[in-house]
This record gives structure tokens, C-alpha cells and sequence, in this order.
């Protein structure tokens, strides 16, 4: 059944195949874009824009009129923010979005956060309701825990709000700050990643967007209000992850390691950049303190409640160097 879907963050890199996914599947798409040049990639006779970001809440009302569904990706992620632009976008942004839900009567909600809520795997994989062992890291990461707390009370209070965790998405889309994990493949096959990360056995996950695309979905369909549903893949260590680059993209190179403390002290150096003459940094010590733990995730209860499934990481890799070799051009 067809129904009218209204979705934000639709121009980045998993809401822009998300929205497409939802036009093809016949659904009647209103995406929120910040202008007109924006909507470029969301040419399909299904899919209409609404001008506007999440503080015009005229626009807001306007694109989710008899909507059935609300699929909430935006946000900022950068590295780092000279004002509070974490907590505007990605608090006051979000009650925002879900306020404006409820004044127009919506079914469902699924927001988009972070398995970086959670934080890392001091005692095994984590799961949703792993309580988190150390302080946050970044302020992406303790603005969208806050949003978190937010939406739960609200679903407490009779408002169905999904929420899903994605882990490192990597796979086909643009090559953006959200899509990091790609940049980094390319950069290798390229012979240009020339860095191991510390010692190279830090554990990430690493999850295919498709999977991603289609966890959003079956959150939306399937999953409980006021839930959250880690949307992770496979565990691997950084020599892990190379090896397998290497191995797909038919070239090993060497790679220089780069110890955390050389790391650290050129994140200080970029932090103080930043916030003395608002350079924007490429790194920050929070950022390479993440380095010192595994992010070893646990998908088990988004399988079992959601319907969910993980493409293999090196099946996953292949694709990705067969896009960045063919249509990535």
C-alpha cells in the first residue's frame, strides 16, 4: 500500500538512498532540502522537495500534511563546531521534527542516530541496552545521547518514535564526511592511505548502507516505539579491514604506523587551530581517544525483532571497489 512519507537529511549519503528506496517501493516522498540545488539528486516522479531546515517549522507542517511516516535523518556530525550547533541541530532540531509530527497527526517516526551512543565494547559486544562504561568522546555523540533521552520519554508519553543505531556505514554514495569509511577504501586502492591507526587493532563495525537502507525500512514496519535498534555489520580490526581492501582491490601497500600519542598531540594542535582562529580541524583529541577502544556491536535484537540482516564485510568491500572503479569516475 502506498502511503506519504516525509523524510529529512535526504541530500547525504544514506538519506538520499533512503529516499529513492522509498520513491521506488511507489511511496509518495516529500523530502526537506535546504534549496532548491540541493534536490538535484532526488530527480523521481515520486519524490517532492519542501524548502526549509529544521527550525522553520512552517515548512516543517507544510511537507508532513497527511503524511503517514516520518523518516528523521538529519543532523550534524562534524568533527567540531565553533557555537552550539550540535546541540541546535541535533536536540532542538529533532524535538522540532517530532513536535511537528504530532501537530499533524503521523503514524510512525524513525530517527536516525549513532551506535556511538552506546560506546565502546569494554566487556564484549555491545547491545542497546549496554550501559555506557566511559564519558562521551565527541559532541556529536552526547547531543544525540540527550535527543535519545528525549525521545524515549516522548514515546513513554504515547508518541511511536523508532530509534536505529547505525555502526561505520560505508558503500556506494557521495564521499562525504558521513561516508568516511568509503573515502578511506578509495584513498587505499588509490595508493594514497599511507597510516595504520595506532597498533592497527582497534575493532570497529563496519555496515553496508544497503543494510542500513533497509534497517530503516523494517524499523519502521516492524519495530516497538521507544526502542532502539543497533543497524551494525562485522567486526574487524583496522589490519583486518586493510587486509581485505587489499585483497579486493588486487594491491597491498605499506602502511606507516602512527602511534595514538603522535595523534593526540596533533589533535590538540587542530583543536587549538580551531577554537583560536576557527580553522575547522581535521581531527580532535576526543576523535583519537576512540582509537583506544574496540567498537565490537551486537545486531542479535534488530535480527530477531526486525527482520534485519548484514551483508558480509568483504562482500560488502567488493561492491564498493567495483562502484569506486566503474561509476565513481
Amino acid at each position: 500500500m502506498s502511503k506519504k512519507i516525509f523524510i529529512t537529511g535526504s541530500t547525504g549519503f544514506i538519506g538520499q538512498k533512503l529516499t529513492h528506496a522509498l520513491a521506488g517501493q511507489g511511496h509518495s516522498v516529500t523530502a526537506l532540502v535546504r534549496s532548491k540545488g540541493k534536490a538535484q539528486t532526488l530527480v523521481h516522479p515520486n519524490i517532492q522537495t519542501v524548502e526549509g531546515d529544521l527550525f522553520h517549522t512552517d515548512a516543517l507542517e507544510r511537507g508532513m500534511e497527511n503524511c503517514d511516516e516520518v523518516y528523521h535523518l538529519a543532523a550534524f556530525a562534524s568533527v567540531w563546531a565553533k557555537d552550539d550547533t550540535f546541540k541546535r541541530v541535533n536536540i532542538d532540531g529533532t524535538t522540532n521534527i517530532l513536535d511537528a509530527a504530532k501537530k499533524q497527526g503521523v503514524s510512525k517516526v524513525v530517527v536516525t542516530s549513532t551506535a556511538g551512543v552506546i560506546g565502546p565494547a569494554i566487556d564484549g559486544p555491545v547491545n542497546e541496552n549496554t550501559p555506557r562504561q566511559v564519558d562521551f568522546f565527541t559532541d556529536y555523540e552526547s547531543t544525540k545521547y540527550e535527543s535519545e533521552e528525549q525521545m524515549r520519554q516522548r514515546a513513554a508519553n504515547g508518541q511511536h518514535i523508532v530509534i536505529v543505531n547505525p555502526t561505520r556505514v560505508y558503500g556506494p554514495g557521495p564521499l562525504n564526511v558521513s561516508n568516511s569509511v568509503t573515502k578511506l577504501v578509495k584513498q587505499y586502492i588509490d595508493g594514497k592511505w599511507k597510516f595504520m591507526p595506532g597498533d592497527g587493532l582497534s575493532t570497529g563495525n563496519y555496515v553496508y548502507v544497503e543494510d542500513v537502507i533497509r534497517g530503516h525500512m523494517l524499523a519502521m514496519e516492524n519495530g516497538k516505539s521507544g526502542e532502539r535498534y543497533l543497524l551494525g555489520g562485522e567486526d574487524a580490526t583496522y589490519h583486518e579491514l586493510f587486509d581485505m581492501i587489499a585483497i579486493v582491490g588486487g594491491k597491498k601497500y605499506k602502511l606507516y604506523k602512527m602511534p595514538l600519542g603522535v595523534m593526540l598531540t596533533f589533535g590538540k594542535v587542530q583543536l587549538f587551530l580551531a577554537d583560536n582562529f576557527g580553522r575547522q580541524p581535521m581531527i580532535t583529541p576526543g576523535w583519537v581517544r576512540k582509537y583506544l577502544y574496540k567498537w565490537s556491536v551486537s545486531s542479535e535484537k534488530a535480527q530477531k525483532e526486525l527482520g534485519y540482516q548484514i551483508t558480509p564485510l568483504m562482500s560488502g568491500i567488493q561492491q564498493t571497489v567495483d562502484w569506486l572503479r566503474t561509476d565513481n569516475k
